[in-house]
């Protein structure tokens, strides 16, 4: 269980710090910095494939059985997954925006 709950820590972890470095990004997009907005959302990237490569060791692993326990805390990084994915492709429309305005 411990290893379960490590790797579902890592998934909330990676998501957290996709999110942030999004937001870091709108930050720096809105003052018209796109190239450290750009860098920003690229390293961004790397904790979303992070995140998303625990979830599906997590999926496999229970491949076999056809059965997953479900916990709160799984469900809990499930939604730090998807809603940083959402906040990643709605602040990467919003700097394409600000690029525009500003151009």
């Amino acid at each position: 269980m411990a290893d379960l709950e490590e790797q579902v820590m890592g998934i909330i972890i990676n998501a957290g710090q996709a999110r942030s470095l999004c937001f870091e990004a709108l930050h720096h997009a809105k003052a018209g910095d796109f190239e450290q907005a750009q860098s920003l959302l690229e390293q961004s990237n790397e904790f979303e494939r992070q995140a998303h490569h625990i979830q599906t060791q997590l999926i496999e692993e229970d491949e076999g059985t056809g059965k997953t326990t479900m916990t709160l805390i799984m469900v809990h990084a499930q939604d730090h997954l998807m809603t940083s994915m959402l906040a990643k492709e709605l602040i990467g429309e919003l700097i394409a925006v600000h690029q525009r305005i500003a151009s």
